[in-house]
């Protein structure tokens, strides 16, 4: 009898994102009689996510099996495939101090989750708990494949990559087939038609080639369109988010020839130009949505009250396919059937402008063999070296890490393009003090330092 895969879900409280990638998984005749083991700490969440697992598996009619686990070396055992997607510390206490502590010193965010002050502590905290699973998976699932979705996902894979270089492992996002279907959907061009070629970092990978399908089968470079659309006032068209009017990505494309793939609210604290204290007039014209991500928190918190209660209330879960890549990779991996996903993976020269060992977001080969990242070569050289600039805080929180070296921690800030535009190098000191003490126990022993009012 053929072998069914088993999959397991570290951090399977995050029920809707678990659901997501369970039904696509489902509804692929080769995963559909896989085993699901969920692992959570938080049993409540553990348990609501089983509920919704199991009517899946009821809605569909397919011969799958959900286990529940809070011991992750268990959930672990014999696990082909990986999937993490789990926040340290969550909205509170911990995004909430990343938000009002640096919010003391005119130091103001959007997203905080990937780069800046924000995006260095998340990492702090993350990617200890990563490496933990790393640990698990050599004991007791070697050549498992870890998909890991995890912010900030640069940092994090780059930490991997070097503690564990043996790890099977690829970071995933949903930013670059998202970001080609809202620039289809702005030129009322249909997606299946879009051919492109991304490359760069997680965050900040570039669309070097966005072409059309012409009836007879060539294909017309789009870029001259998205331009004209926007300085015409026809981009970007309304999102699902009134907050957040995209318009810095446009106007990067007109500043560097490319589009950047992820979001306008992303994009604009990895850089020095759209954020700054006493430009109000900065703010309002490209409509940059300041706390956008503990607004997002809040707004999910008090909708899964809701969506709890109607998953466990519903005889039936119905499924549409998502537009994540975990299950076709698990698909091209079981099957041998390939396919080409956008991945997050050690460089090793796929980009040659890029370091060797940080993170790379680049096309991947998906088949039996694995995960085979595509050769890019050079990039733009603008767009290199913007990449660079974040690049610097990525290898500088990762050195803190292997070495356990706090000065790095500083360091990360100082390379910060938006915490460096903003204050001087007293204020960054005294700013990373008050965050390695407010962050406390979750951060590893280490890094932490003593509240200014403890006794020495």
């Amino acid at each position: 009898m053929a072998r069914h895969p088993r999959i397991t879900f570290i951090g399977a409280g995050s029920t809707v994102f678990m659901k997501n990638i369970v039904g696509d998984v489902l509804q692929r005749p080769a995963l559909s009689g896989a085993t699901i083991a969920l692992m959570d700490i938080n049993p409540q969440r553990l348990e609501e996510s089983a509920v919704v697992v199991n009517k899946l598996i009821a809605t569909l009619g397919v011969k799958a099996m959900a286990e529940t686990y809070t011991d992750q070396r268990k959930a672990l055992a014999d696990a082909d495939f990986v999937v993490v997607a789990f926040q340290i510390g969550g909205y509170e206490p911990c995004t909430v101090t990343d938000f009002e502590v640096p919010k003391t010193y005119g130091l103001r965010q959007t997203i905080a989750d990937t780069l800046g002050v924000g995006g260095i502590m998340r990492g702090l905290r993350t990617v200890p708990h990563l490496w933990k699973i790393c640990e698990d998976m050599l004991a007791v699932c070697p050549r498992a494949i870890m998909l890991q979705y995890v912010n900030p996902m640069a940092i994090n894979t780059w930490a991997i990559s070097e503690k564990y270089p043996e790890i099977r492992q690829v970071g995933l996002c949903h930013s670059v087939q998202g970001t080609a279907m809202e620039l289809a959907h702005d030129l009322d061009l249909p997606y299946d038609e879009i051919r492109y070629r991304s490359a760069g970092i997680n965050h900040m990978a570039f669309y070097l080639q966005f072409e059309h399908r012409q009836p007879d089968g060539s294909y017309r470079d789009l870029y001259p369109d998205l331009v004209r659309a926007y300085r015409e006032g026809r981009a970007p068209k309304p999102g699902w988010n009134p907050r957040c009017p995209n318009k810095v990505r446009y106007e990067m494309l007109t500043r560097l020839g490319y589009f950047v793939t992820e979001s306008s609210e992303h994009f604009a604290e990895y850089t020095p130009y759209f954020i700054k204290d006493g430009r109000p007039d900065l703010i309002e014209k490209y409509g940059i949505p300041l706390d956008e991500y503990p607004k997002r928190c809040v707004e999910q918190i008090e909708r899964w009250k809701d969506q709890a209660q109607a998953y466990r209330s519903a005889q039936r879960i119905e499924v549409e396919e998502s537009k994540e890549y975990a299950s076709s990779i698990m698909n091209s991996v079981w099957t041998g059937e390939p396919s080409v996903i956008y991945g997050n993976v050690r460089n090793n020269g796929c980009i040659t402008s890029l370091p060797r060992d940080c993170a790379a977001e680049v096309p991947c080969l998906v088949d039996a063999s694995g995960i085979q990242p595509i050769y890019i070569g050079d990039l733009p050289p603008q767009l290199t070296a913007l990449i660079r600039t974040n690049i610097n805080v990525q290898e500088l929180t990762v050195r803190a890490l292997m070495s356990e070296n706090r000065e790095h921690i500083y360091h990360a800030a100082m390379m910060d393009p938006h915490t460096a535009a903003e204050l001087d190098l007293d204020q960054i000191w005294s700013l990373v003090d008050d965050l390695l003490a407010a962050h406390g126990d979750w951060l590893p022993a280490w890094a932490r330092v003593k509240r200014k009012n403890e006794a020495a």
